[in-house]
């Protein structure tokens, strides 16, 4: 069953991390010459980081809330990036010794998700 609690935990990290990340991508990609994606690349790498430091501190402290993690793990660097729990996600699969399966989904989640970004933007054509 779903817990109102932990939805609007989700929910509220969710819109400042979606706020941050407009800010963030917005001022660094302004300030930036070239073709490269660095606002969106600076928000992926900031979220994997972020990432990191809440599960690692998760896995250090048992005692850490599940409604933090949502908070900010779910919540925020879900709505900051995806990109962070896709990493987190491979983190786990090749530290579970399933590398070939790490490999599986890192190859197909961005050859797949770039045919998908094609394919859409095909239909609207």
């Amino acid at each position: 069953m779903i817990n109102l609690k932990n939805t609007l935990l989700v929910i509220l990290g969710s819109a400042a991390g979606g706020g941050l990340r407009y800010i963030i991508s917005t001022v660094v990609q302004q300030n930036r010459s070239g073709n490269f994606p660095l606002g969106t690349f600076t928000v992926n790498m900031l979220g994997c980081f972020l990432m990191g430091l809440i599960f690692g501190l998760a896995d250090k402290h048992s005692s850490t809330q599940l409604s933090l993690v949502l908070l900010l793990a779910t919540g925020f660097c879900g709505g900051f990036t995806t990109f962070s729990a896709f990493a987190y996600e491979n983190i786990n699969l090749l530290k579970n010794q399933l590398n070939v399966l790490a490999l599986a989904y890192m190859l197909l989640s961005v050859v797949i998700g770039i045919l998908a970004v094609r394919w859409g933007m095909s239909i609207i054509k």
